[in-house]
């Protein structure tokens, strides 16, 4: 490995406060990161779309007190984009099926059908869970690097 020219990171993890603020600064920050790999415009912007499902599922329905982070990991890895949002609680996620004059509902659907595979697993410990989606990057890769500090 050459030290002086390191190779792009291929993972980011942001922590945030559980609040309705993180729903939007998640999306910006993983946004912002998925432009810098160079990922495709369809891409990212599905990816987003459901980052923004599972924070706010998070952030709406993981019954634990606030001020416990959420943690948000994105990773490539060969031509995979894996998304990963952790919260305190331990339930797991279900998918249902809402009806057509239901306002909720069709988060869990929707990373169903719009991502490449999807699931959930207890965190290590018996604290919380971590809910997860992968994504095709059709040859798309890591290029570069946000600092997520970096306004």
């Amino acid at each position: 490995m050459d030290r002086a020219n390191p190779p792009h990171p291929s993972t980011f993890e942001w922590r945030f406060p559980r609040n309705p603020r993180t729903v939007g600064l998640s999306r910006h920050l993983l946004g912002r990161q998925l432009h810098a790999w160079k990922v495709m415009d369809d891409v990212s912007d599905t990816t987003v779309l459901l980052v923004s499902e599972l924070m706010t599922n998070a952030v709406c329905y993981a019954r634990v007190p606030y001020g416990r982070d959420l943690v948000l990991r994105a990773q490539v890895v060969d031509d995979t984009l894996r998304v990963e949002v952790t919260d305190g609680s331990v339930a797991m996620p279900i998918a249902r099926s809402a009806g057509p004059e239901e306002e909720s509902g069709r988060g869990l659907a929707l990373v169903e059908a719009l991502s490449h595979s999807w699931g959930a697993f207890p965190r290590p410990y018996g604290i919380g869970k971590t809910v997860w989606f992968e994504m095709e990057l059709s040859g798309a890769g890591p290029r570069g690097g946000v600092d997520p500090a970096a306004g």
